[in-house]
This record gives structure tokens, sequence and C-alpha cells, in this order.
């Protein structure tokens, strides 16, 4: 980590970004998203909730719950429904893993190593939405090639496949700033994950992921119609496989990012300010 470990001043007296400057301040980001992606090699544990997550969950819902969801003998219609609103679920279960990481650093007494290091606070959290975004990525990829096992199909073209995992990517990276601000306000990792299943329960399973609105009673399907995670999920099933209109879902979807991220994102930082 030798680009963040040169002449540290005093502890405690932090770091502005805007006297370090841009270049600075994305030298950082490099060498701190080098130092985690090494913990993730010394630790390769770490890697299992990507890895077994998006395997476990697309056949447990096609095999188990896809049957009574499609019809027997309907697995191969449901995956072409599961997959893209699969790929808006692996976003919101990996943006959790950053919240609890947030807090075991604290607790662990990293973020007291950081606090006496010429770096900008905010490149620290930006450091591990970098590597949380990688990790995104292998479970989009793991996950897009179980379903092909299974027969799902793309029908879009190459920039309509990219566009989708780009809006799934972006909206993902803006629930980590919702989560590391989780992480930053409770004491425990245990505390973290408890909440957020609070949260990740009612939003993935009131969503048009698993099954379409219209097969719930009408409170939750009203519910269900403005769950960003069914606009994500209809955005993605109308670029790869041309289910439904792709503008309406797709400019909401990006609505919903920017503003996660306009709100999330300052809070968090001057949180993690406050607490280094």
């Amino acid at each position: 980590m030798s680009a963040v470990t040169m002449t540290a001043p005093l502890a405690g007296t932090g770091a502005d970004e805007g006297r370090i400057g841009l270049r600075g301040n994305l030298r950082h980001i490099g060498a701190l998203v080098r130092r985690n992606a090494l913990q993730i090699k010394q630790d390769p544990e770490s890697m299992f909730d990507v890895l077994l997550m998006p395997v476990i969950f697309i056949l447990l819902f096609t095999y188990v719950f896809g049957g009574a969801i499609a019809g027997k003998g309907n697995q191969h219609e449901y995956i072409q429904r599961l997959v893209p609103g699969m790929m808006a679920m692996m976003g919101m279960n990996i943006a959790m893993a950053v919240g609890s990481g947030v807090n075991e650093d604290f607790r662990k007494g990293v973020m007291d190593r950081f606090r006496t290091m010429p770096i900008a606070r905010s490149s620290v959290l930006i450091a591990k939405i970098v590597v949380e975004i990688g990790r995104m990525l292998i479970a989009t990829a793991i996950l897009l090639g179980m379903g092909f096992l299974l027969g799902f199909e793309i029908r879009g073209n190459a920039l309509e496949f990219l566009a989708a995992v780009l809006l799934s990517t972006a909206f993902g990276a803006a629930l980590m700033w919702i989560f590391i601000l989780l992480g930053l306000s409770v004491k425990t990792p245990q505390a973290v994950q408890g909440m957020a299943m609070i949260v990740l329960m009612p939003l993935q399973f009131g969503s048009s992921i698993f099954a379409p609105p219209t097969s719930m009673p009408s409170w939750l399907e009203g519910f269900t119609k403005v769950n960003p995670l069914s606009t994500l999920a209809d955005a993605a099933r109308a670029l790869l496989n041309g289910q439904g209109a792709v503008a309406h879902p797709a400019l909401i979807t990006l609505g919903w990012t920017v503003a996660i991220t306009a709100v999330a994102m300052p809070l968090a930082v001057a949180k993690f300010r406050k607490k280094t």
C-alpha cells in the first residue's frame, strides 16, 4: 500500500480532498482498491457469497418455486423472467456486505490507521465501492452462466445486454452508500445484517422479480409497482429478452439511482469523517 503510506501527518489531522487534488485522490483510491483486493486474495472464503449465492438462488427458485409460479413443466419460460430479475437482486444482496465490512474495519482498528494517513476520507469508501462493484459483476456473470445452462436466452443485441448490466450495477452501487451509512451508524456487523434483512426481504419479495404483480393482492400490487427493484427488473427484462417497454422503467431506475446516491453518499462521507 505504498501510495498511501508516505509522510503521514500527526494522528487525527486527516486530509482535505480539495488540498489533495483529483490526481492524489485517484492514486489513493487505487492503492486502497489494491489493499481490499489483496484482503480477498488472503481470505478467499469472503467470495463464497459471490460464487455460490447466484447458483443456489437460481436453482432454488427455478425448481422449487418455478413450477408453482409458471406452472409445472414451464420452468424454461420462468427462467426468462427470473434471470433478469435476479440481476437486480444480486446488487442489493452484495451491497449489504459493504456495510458489514465498514463496521468490521472500525471494530478491528483499521480505520485508526487510515486516520494517521494523508488521504481523503472519501477515498476509503469509494475504494470499497469499486471492489464491491467488481464482486457484483462476478456474481452477475455466474448468474448469467447458470441461466444459460438452464436455458436462458438473450434476445437483445450486445448494446442492450451491456445496458442491462450497467443499469443493475449502477443501482447496486447506489444502494452500497445506504449500507455504508448503516454500517457507520450501528455498533456491530450483526446489527447491520439484521437491519438490512428487514429492508431486503420486503423489497425483494414484494417486487416483480419472482412473480408478476398482477398475481398479487391489490395492496401489494400497488407497492410492487413503485418498488425500485421492480422497475430495474422490468428494464432488464425488456433489454435482455424484449419483454415490455424499456424507456419508462429504465428512466425510473436511473432516477432512483441518482436520488439515492445524491442523498446517501454525502451523508455516508460526513458520518465517516465524524467517526475518523
